[in-house]
């Protein structure tokens, strides 16, 4: 996916998505970095930090569901909104958009996985 569009410019600790919004586009990091939480009752739960390159949101572009954790600046971070037109364009003219999609989400799931085994592990 092309990011050399202008992104939006978000400051230190803005929110980007919401947990349990309704997502309809994707967003990809053209500079800085991003935290992904999840909040549970009164406590943040921090899922990690992503930047330059990477992608989040993708999910709300496959099955339109609310979003499953929030995402908020860690400084200053340049972020492109892309929706789910822009999306399926860009997949057309390149197909290999979508396999790397798949398998970055492939790579959350393992990690996620390993994490809760670690988790297991020590209790």
């Amino acid at each position: 996916m092309s990011t050399g569009d202008l992104g939006k410019i978000y400051s230190d600790g803005e929110l980007i998505i919401r947990q349990g919004e309704i997502g309809e586009c994707m967003y990809v990091i053209q500079s800085g970095k991003v935290e992904v939480f999840k909040v549970q009752g009164n406590s943040e739960m921090h899922l990690g930090t992503i930047g330059e390159g990477d992608f989040f949101g993708e999910m709300a572009l496959l099955d339109r569901d609310v979003r499953s954790a929030s995402v908020r600046a860690a400084g200053e971070a340049r972020v492109l909104k892309v929706d789910k037109r822009t999306f399926l364009r860009q997949v057309h003219a390149d197909p290999t958009i979508a396999l790397r999609i798949v398998q970055k989400m492939s790579q959350r799931i393992r990690e996620l996985h390993a994490e809760l085994a670690r988790k297991n592990e020590s209790s």
